[in-house]
This record gives C-alpha cells, structure tokens and sequence, in this order.
C-alpha cells in the first residue's frame, strides 16, 4: 500500500480567535495533484498559512503530516527544509536580492551544501528555457517590477530548483490571463516530468486553470469542511452549478 506523502486529519483551525477549519481529512499520495475548490471565505488561505505554520493561524485540533511525520508543531523552516513547498497568491517582493542569489540560500538550506554560484546558474539557465523566462531574469531582484506572470513563474522555478516532494500552489491561477495562465501550468508539468513522485495540493477559485493542469481528485471546501470529492468532473459540475448547492 502507498503511503500518503503528506496528508491532513481532522483539522481544526483558528485565526484572530475566530474557527475557520472545522475538521478537513485528506491525503495525497505521491505524483497526485489534488484540487482545492471553495468560494471566499471558505477556509482556503487558511488552510495553506496551516501548512506554511504561520504562527497567526492556531491548529486547535487534529495533525498535518508529512512523508509519514506529524510536522503540525514544525517550524516554517525546517517544514520547507524537509520538502514542502508553498507558492504563494502573492508573491512579495525582495529589495536588493537577485532571484539567483535567494535560490542560492534557499536551495544551499535545503540541501545542506553551500552550492557555488556558477553551478546554481547552469540548474536555472536550464529550467529558464524551460519555463520560457527570459535568461536576465535571474540577476532581477526577487518580484522587484515583475509582471502577475512573471511572479508566477518565478514561484514555478523556484520550485523547480528546491526539488520539493510536496507543493501547495495558493491561488496560482490569481490574476493570470489564460496566456500566462497557461505558460504556468505547463511550467509545473515540466517540474512534475522531472520528479514524478511529487505531490502537489493546487488551491483555485476557478475551473480554468483545471482544464490546464488536470487533478487525480477535486474537493470542494464551504465554510471550513470539505462537503465534495471526487474527479476532474466535480470541478466542471462546480463551474456549471456554483457553490450553492452545497451550502448546507
């Protein structure tokens, strides 16, 4: 039996003293992509800050594991050491630090070698073409002036480059016309091609990005619980029916 690469269950969880999570179960296995639906307010963003441990969203009940360990009381950054990986809805900008010199530090943490900057360079030269990023980007600073797509995509080379085994992508598809939406997606699948084993949790509004990047299981969470799962045609269901039909 294949075990869960990183799963949530019964989770409760509160922010500014407020219950938003009333007790989510799930799991991924590895190499699945999973699907988080739900309208505003609905527990999205909290659930990622969870996973992230930002210390302002309380687990109060229930545990988040990762590769078979409880990592709910796990600081952020050995969290992200260990593999997991979040891309945020918005990416914030960093003054003075070019994109190659913050992967050096990141990748240098989560590896635990101190890679030179000439070997880092060939890594994201390679997934640059990939990603169709223009190969100044690496000497700009991180989001410093940087188009909705391009912060998007730098989120996917970042990815790329920490060679994570697990991912959440909060609202990825966030302000991207379907041009750049697309070029996103494809730059995940490339990440997926070269780790195959990568699980990845994808939080959306919206169903188009799902007509890109195609989910083993969609889950549609209202008013802090997952009240729907099922297969790519949830989703499409969802988009012709809205969420009214399931509020309770």
């Amino acid at each position: 039996m294949v075990e869960p690469v990183f799963a949530v269950e019964g989770l409760h969880v509160v922010a500014d003293g407020h219950p938003i999570l009333r007790g989510l179960d799930l799991a991924v296995l590895p190499g699945e992509v999973h699907a988080i639906m739900g309208p505003n307010g609905s527990g999205k963003s909290t659930l990622a800050n969870a996973i992230l441990g930002n210390p302002d969203y309380q687990v109060t009940a229930g545990k988040i594991v990762f590769k078979g360990e409880d990592i709910t009381d796990w600081p952020t950054d050995v969290r992200a050491k260990a593999g997991l990986f979040l891309a945020f809805q918005y990416p914030e900008e960093i003054a003075g630090v070019p994109v190659i010199q913050f992967l050096r530090q990141a990748l240098s943490a989560r590896k635990g070698i101190d890679l030179s900057v000439l070997e880092l360079r060939l890594a994201i030269m390679d997934w640059m073409r990939k990603l169709d990023m223009d190969p100044s980007f690496g000497d700009r600073y991180v989001n410093e002036g940087f188009s909705g797509g391009e912060k998007k995509r730098n989120e996917v080379l970042q990815m790329a480059i920490l060679e994570p085994d697990m991912a959440i992508l909060d609202e990825t598809d966030s302000g991207l016309d379907i041009d750049a939406l697309r070029v996103v997606a494809r730059g995940v699948e490339e990440v997926r091609a070269s780790r195959p084993h990568l699980g990845v949790l994808l939080i959306t509004h919206y169903q188009r990005i799902l007509d890109e990047l195609t989910p083993d299981r969609v889950h549609i969470l209202v008013d802090g619980r997952i009240v729907d799962s099922g297969g790519p045609e949830l989703a499409k269901r969802l988009e012709d029916e809205g969420y009214e039909a399931w509020r309770s």
